[in-house]
């Protein structure tokens, strides 16, 4: 677990059980719960987390994360910008197959901060599609994300994301400027 939590880059020691429960936040219990057994990922289904800045999105994310890889599930935690940084690289010294290759393989994918700027074509993850898990953390909802796609072909990938997923709407007070109170207090 260890190894596979430490390749999981998950940057910030998060728990499932940690996660405060409330529907008024768009955090049901019921839903919570059904995500800590891991039987979304068996069934290859994913889980899309909607709210704006500091609500807990990442958190959740790395959360999931983390319980896959509790499991015995390969997972990895990556924000869009730099994994897509990452893919222009590969494309430039030629492994990009191969780097596409190791993200299929993945069973839980998580990606934060999703469309924080526009997509290209090229940033495409469709190889992950009825195959494996993604977790996608957006401050955008989804109705919005055909708007913000660069190139048409993407709609038909995101519209794969979107149906087989679990779409998690946080609502409430930031979490961030929560804790600066705390701590002036």
């Amino acid at each position: 677990m260890g190894r596979l939590l430490k390749a999981a880059r998950l940057g910030q020691d998060a728990c499932l059980e940690d996660v405060p429960c409330s529907p008024g936040l768009g955090r049901d219990k019921s839903v919570l719960r059904y995500l800590g057994t891991w039987r979304w990922i068996r069934e290859w289904l994913n889980v899309i987390v909607v709210g704006r800045t500091g609500i807990g999105k990442s958190y959740l994310g790395a959360a999931l994360a983390q319980t896959a890889c509790r499991h015995g599930y390969r997972a990895l935690f990556s924000r869009v910008p730099r994994l897509v940084h990452d893919l222009a690289i590969a494309r430039a010294d030629g492994t990009y197959t191969t780097a596409l290759a190791r993200l299929a393989r993945i069973d839980v994918l998580v990606l934060d901060d999703f469309l924080l700027a526009p997509m290209k074509d090229r940033e495409r993850l469709e190889d992950r599609y009825d195959k494996t898990s993604t977790v996608i953390t957006s401050q955008v909802p989804t109705k919005k994300w055909h708007d913000l796609l660069v190139e048409p072909t993407l709609d038909a990938i995101c519209d794969r994301l979107v149906h087989n997923a679990h779409v998690l709407a946080f609502q409430g007070p930031s979490q961030r400027d929560k804790k600066a109170n705390q701590t002036t207090t």
